[in-house]
C-alpha cells in the first residue's frame, strides 16, 4: 500500500473501536502469562520493561485490550500509564493521546 493512500485517522478510529470492544480488567497473574507468551526469550529488549511495569503497579487495576492486527494494550488507570505491543512492529509506552483515549473508554464502562 503506497504511503500516500494510508489514512491515519481511519486507522486510529478502527483501533479505538477495537480497543473499546475488547477492553477488560486483567489480573497481574494473567498479565504475567501474557508477558511470557509475548516475550518468551529472556533477552528480549522489552521483557524487563513489561514485567517491570507490572511489578511497579501491582496494587493497581490493569486493563487489557487488543486490535485486529494483533496489538496488545495494557492500561493502568490508577497511574494513568500504559504500554502497547504490536507483533513485528514494536512496543512502547502509551503516549498522551493514547492515554486519554484509554481513560475515556475505561471511565465510560
Amino acid at each position: 500500500m503506497p504511503f500516500e493512500s494510508i489514512n491515519m485517522d481511519e486507522i486510529t478510529e478502527a483501533r479505538r473501536k477495537a480497543i473499546a470492544a475488547s477492553i477488560r480488567t486483567i489480573s497481574v497473574e494473567e498479565l504475567n502469562k501474557l508477558g511470557e507468551k509475548i516475550f518468551p526469550l529472556m533477552d528480549h529488549p522489552w521483557r524487563d520493561k513489561f514485567f517491570g511495569f507490572i511489578s511497579e503497579n501491582a496494587g493497581e487495576t490493569f486493563h487489557h485490550a487488543t486490535t485486529d492486527e494483533g496489538g496488545q494494550f495494557i492500561y493502568c488507570r490508577g497511574k494513568d500509564k500504559g504500554m502497547w505491543f504490536v507483533p513485528g512492529t514494536g512496543m512502547g509506552p502509551l503516549q498522551p493521546q493514547g492515554l486519554a483515549m484509554f481513560k475515556k473508554i475505561v471511565e465510560a464502562r
